[in-house]
């Protein structure tokens, strides 16, 4: 999709700070930041929202991904928040399937 800002990204017409890329995965810093360690995870193929997520194996990659990025980015040990926002009472802003990996401090609760 040429309007979807994660599809211009994928397609190389948008740069983010990358930090883990494979065939099907996208990985990359938020440029607005909730918190020291933000990275949005996304497939490379266009899905709208968790709600058209059909493959299984695409969305445990997505979490082995995540998974292995706490890892490496430091914050597995003392924990972090993995969110999907779903459609606009969720919260999504950007119509591409996409999963914050949020770290490096204290989460509250109730987040919002």
């Amino acid at each position: 999709m040429t309007d979807c800002l994660f599809c211009r990204m994928v397609g190389g017409a948008i740069k983010p700070d990358i930090v883990f890329e494979n065939d099907h995965i996208l990985a990359f810093n938020d440029i607005s930041p909730q918190a020291p360690v933000h990275v949005l995870v996304i497939p490379k193929i266009h899905i709208a929202t968790l709600n058209d997520l059909n493959d299984t194996r695409l969305g445990g990659e997505m979490l082995e991904v995540t998974a292995s990025l706490a890892t490496q980015l430091g914050i597995a040990t003392d924990g972090y928040r993995t969110v999907f926002n779903c459609n606009t009472h969720g919260g999504q802003t950007v119509q591409h399937l996409h999963l914050h990996l949020l770290g490096g401090r204290q989460m509250s609760w109730p987040p919002g």
